[in-house]
């Protein structure tokens, strides 16, 4: 199982961070968000990932190339330019950094990593959010549907795309945009996809959230998964204070790993 995570956007109602780093790597905790997103799909045995870069892009790469030994303690000896690891400290991924373009808009960088996510069901997200969501549930509610795609909803007020569903019924009706009056059910990224849905993708310009999303919708093909857990996106440095004051605090509700 693969996840894709979209990395590559401007965050620029973050512009105190942003114009340094890209949003993904704004630490929380002295880590950047894109690690404490990884970190939850690890938990549930996703290990696979496709990082779609684009706004400063190099560095979330030099993070990548230089994991190893940022993360260990070593020794080097510049007598003859070895180098000794210590205690080493990684991660079993396997990351995957496509640059999928400065401008590209996020159904442009789905269909930009097509290649790599080859011909079977995959994960995507955001790459400012994270939650205790359980990813195996996840699959496995995706799997039931039958559908093409499945997003899952959270509860957080207005300002976000609403998803309007009935009683019981898993498939979304209709999507509403962005409203201060909508109600409390919302787009919170964490997406089971099939690769057919890269068909729904016109090119660069194309917004995942908008046409694709919407033609989803209309054939019946967009399953919502329901969770009332924890779930925050980081959109303003308000966010990132309040995912820094809850790390501070010794119990994140997004860590669910050891």
């Amino acid at each position: 199982m693969k996840a894709v995570i979209l990395a590559g956007g401007f965050g620029t109602r973050l512009s105190e961070e942003t114009g340094i780093v890209p949003k993904p790597l704004i630490e929380i905790g002295g880590r950047p968000m894109l690690w404490h997103i990884m970190k939850i799909y690890a938990a549930h045995g996703v290990n696979d990932f496709i990082v779609c870069c684009g706004y400063k892009g190099n560095l979330i790469k030099d993070y990548f190339v230089n994991y190893y030994h940022r993360n260990s303690d070593i020794t080097v000896d510049l007598s003859d330019n070895s180098i000794e690891i210590r205690r080493p400290a990684t991660e079993p991924w396997r990351v995957t950094l496509v640059d999928t373009g400065p401008d590209s808009l996020t159904g442009g960088r789905i269909k930009r990593v097509r290649e790599h996510i080859g011909g079977e069901t995959f994960c995507m997200t955001y790459g400012d959010g994270v939650s205790n969501i359980d990813i195996g549930k996840l699959l496995a509610f995706h799997r039931s549907q039958g559908t093409l795609a499945t997003v899952t909803a959270v509860h957080l007020p207005g300002r976000f795309g609403a998803l309007d569903f009935s009683g019981d019924d898993p498939k979304v009706k209709r999507i509403r945009e962005k409203s201060l009056q909508d109600g409390q059910t919302i787009n919170g990224g964490f997406f089971v996809l099939e690769p057919q849905v890269l068909d729904y993708i016109d090119g660069d310009l194309t917004t995942w959230e908008e046409e694709p999303l919407q033609r989803l919708v209309a054939e019946g093909e967009l399953s919502v998964y329901r969770h009332d857990g924890f779930w925050q996106n980081m959109d303003t440095l308000r966010d990132k204070h309040l995912l820094q004051s809850l790390w501070d605090g010794g119990a994140p509700p997004w860590k669910i790993w050891s």
